[in-house]
């Protein structure tokens, strides 16, 4: 209660800050660019965790048979700066972790990153191979380009219209952020939410008639070790008797951790920030909690962005084939046909001019 007493008033003038900043862009006193090329934005007003790397994914594998697709992200807590575009030489040190990620699913597609979203564009469309369509990841905050489609994600488990500004919650806006949102997408639901359910989400949201809701839940792949080129280390068989030592550093691991009891309760769990840069520290940690495991039938699991970052670090062999993760992806659970439609449509039509 004291926490929220000290919190509420900064919460406030965060608010009015944000505010000022938006009215500045709707007054067109700070200037939002237009670009000749299909910009396709996801995103979300919330503070992590609310899927925006899978549901890029999740479009970029849509278009990318039928259009020179490129992906520019910020790179966050990369350790470069300026705009980098990456090559089949990149690590998560030059570009960040989830863009490392998509380039890992997606080595002929163009990906790159810069925080000035602006200076970034610019670049890409420089390139002797220019894009034919550009997806920002996490760009709906980033104002200063306009997108021609804003796909705007909520998180089922902590809805924005329960949520309050920074420092109190996690929202970096006001709900009223969602009206620039073309596509709403409520991210991580139970798979058999009920209709009756997604009705009263939609009437929190108060949508307007420009906008669609739709719904989706996180579907994963199948077991996949941290480094596929040694020899023997294609796959784990987990059973109720297998012992886990989960090792996450994202915003939201509860669900993960959720879907791994699945296959067996024993389980521990050492957990660190999101976009964590892993220390020789903590892969000595780590070793020694999955060391102190007596149960022969044991190993590691990670996330799929964890694993990009832990591929960087000198872990012993022995342990290395011990280290797996599981790849997510979004299933909708209400058509999607229109939006990837409108999409299709929108892009195709610029290609034409």
């Amino acid at each position: 209660m004291l926490k929220n007493l000290i919190l509420w008033p900064l919460s406030i003038l965060y608010g009015i800050g944000v505010s000022i900043r938006n009215r500045l862009f709707n007054l067109g006193i700070l200037k939002i660019r237009e670009f000749d090329i299909p910009i396709i934005c996801v995103g979300n007003i919330t503070v992590g965790g609310t899927g925006k790397t899978p549901h890029t994914e999740s479009l970029i594998n849509e278009l990318k048979n039928d259009y020179r697709v490129a992906c520019l992200s910020r790179g966050y807590k990369r350790k470069t700066s300026g705009f980098v575009l990456a090559t089949e030489t990149s690590t998560a040190n030059e570009i960040g972790d989830e863009p490392m990620q998509i380039k890992n699913k997606f080595p002929k597609i163009i990906v790159a990153v810069d925080a000035d979203r602006v200076r970034g564009i610019k670049k890409l469309m420089q390139l002797p191979e220019k894009p034919e369509v550009i997806i920002l990841d996490d760009g709906f905050q980033h104002r200063y380009v306009k997108a021609d489609i804003n796909i705007m994600l909520i998180d089922y488990n902590r809805p924005i219209y329960e949520d309050h500004l920074l420092p109190l919650g996690r929202l970096r806006e006001s709900i009223h952020a969602k009206d620039r949102a073309n596509y709403i997408i409520v991210t991580k639901c139970p798979p058999n939410i009920s209709p009756i359910e997604k009705r009263i989400i939609s009437k929190h949201l108060d949508l307007r008639a420009y906008q669609q809701l739709l719904f989706t839940t996180m579907k994963y792949g199948d077991i996949l070790p941290l480094d596929r080129s040694l020899d023997g280390n294609s796959h784990h068989a987990v059973t109720p008797k297998t012992a886990i030592l989960c090792v996450t550093g994202i915003a939201q691991p509860a669900p993960y951790v959720e879907y791994l009891k699945q296959m067996t309760d024993q389980i521990a769990h050492i957990t660190f920030p999101d976009h964590h840069n892993y220390s020789d520290t903590d892969i000595k940690r780590i070793i020694q909690e999955y060391e102190k495991i007596s149960i022969t039938d044991k190993c590691i699991f990670t996330t799929e962005k964890d694993a990009v970052r832990l591929t960087l670090c000198d872990i012993p062999e022995e342990i290395r084939r011990q280290i797996f993760y599981i790849p997510i992806e979004p299933e909708f659970l209400t058509p999607r046909d229109q939006l990837i439609k409108n999409i299709y449509d929108y892009v195709r039509q610029d290609t034409r001019k």
